[in-house]
């Protein structure tokens, strides 16, 4: 895969609080493949290498608004997340609250999402791309080839990586910049996603070797 600031962008995924802080809702299961991954760090040299070589960086957020918990049909990972009140947020058009919480990027990552340049996505309300304006907006830029990173591994990750293969994009994970949940009786999150990626992706590539694959 070779990769030129004129066709190929980074995608992240939920890069929240909730699934990357020890003060997320959710951080009890993901605690150690974030740390073990050390997905935090690898995001922002990712973050950084783009900003430096001027490639474009899009944001795929989660955000649920109160008029979501009037869902009818849910998934026991939807159900889990309203119950727990994971990416809440006041309203669409309302940030009260907003700062610091489990919604809110970061921190670490601040400086490069909100420095005008990066395009921050409408959101995605279950797992993939779907049910927001990603793809329009890759489209939009001439993007065809993707590195793909965030959270969570083995749910809106490989959803989303799913979905833009379907949509004809070239797709590489950066398997050092996701992490997955760990559960007991489930299993890890993070493992089944590898295995996945590995039949799905076009490469499955380590952060060094995706800064090394950036040219300018």
């Amino acid at each position: 895969m070779q990769c030129q600031r004129s066709d190929t962008a980074v995608v992240f995924i939920d890069p929240q609080n909730d699934v990357l802080s020890p003060r997320g809702v959710n951080w009890a299961v993901l605690k150690e493949s974030v740390t073990e991954n050390k997905t935090v760090e690898n995001m922002e040299r990712v973050f950084k290498k783009a900003k430096e070589l001027d490639y474009l960086v899009f944001i795929s957020p989660h955000y649920f608004y109160p008029t979501d918990v009037t869902w009818k049909m849910n998934g026991p990972i939807e159900q889990g997340e309203f119950e727990n009140k994971s990416f809440a947020r006041a309203g669409a058009l309302d940030l009260t609250g907003f700062e610091g919480s489990g919604a809110d990027w970061l921190e670490s990552f601040k400086p490069y999402i909100n420095d005008g340049k990066t395009i921050v996505v409408s959101p995605h309300k279950v797992f993939g791309p779907q049910t927001n304006d990603l793809v329009l907006q890759l489209r939009k830029n001439g993007i065809s080839k993707i590195l793909l990173g965030g959270m969570i591994a083995n749910l809106c990750v490989e959803s989303h990586l799913r979905d833009l293969l379907e949509q004809g994009f070239v797709v590489a994970v950066i398997s050092d910049a996701v992490a997955g949940p760990r559960h007991l009786t489930i299993g890890d999150g993070y493992k089944a996603a590898m295995t996945n990626y590995q039949f799905l992706a076009h490469a499955v590539l380590t952060t060094d070797q995706t800064i090394a694959q950036m040219k300018g």
